[in-house]
């Protein structure tokens, strides 16, 4: 049986998601970032030296994407990875003086952004979405 449109909550979701990354994608832009490269720099600060595979994991992109994206930054001089004599199929990336300086740039601009999302909840509502949304997902996965 077919949902009738008011019971669609993918749409919401959809839009609510495109909304915030349209938002950080113009805060993004005057530092000359995309929102995946900010989220590259972002995740090799957490994870200096994290493998090509697990930087597309944790950005939520194909391992094709995440190559393109620490393609460029290294390009840019913003990362930089190191040749490891013991295994030469790693590469270990890991941000540069000026990718730091960048991403704390970047990272003022984007929080800003959360920040108004944070502001329009409770800490209650906070809680509740967190869960509502984890809900989602596991019941999504679990078919």
């Amino acid at each position: 049986m077919a949902l009738h449109s008011d019971d669609r909550l993918g749409l919401d979701i959809k839009q609510t998601e495109q909304v915030l990354m349209a938002a950080k994608t113009r805060a993004l832009r005057g530092l000359g970032l995309t929102v995946a490269q900010y989220a590259a720099l972002l995740t090799l600060r957490e994870h200096p030296g994290i493998s090509g595979a697990g930087l597309a994991r944790a950005c939520l992109v194909t391992p094709q994407a995440a190559a393109a994206v620490l393609k460029g930054l290294v390009e840019r001089g913003l990362v930089e990875r190191v040749d490891d004599d013991w295994n030469r199929n790693v590469r270990p990336a890991a941000l540069t003086a000026d990718g730091v300086g960048l991403l704390k740039d970047a990272d003022e601009l984007a929080s800003a952004i959360e920040q108004r999302i944070l502001d329009a909840l409770t800490e209650r509502e906070r809680r509740s979405l967190r869960r509502l949304l984890e809900k989602c997902r596991e019941a999504i996965v679990a078919d």
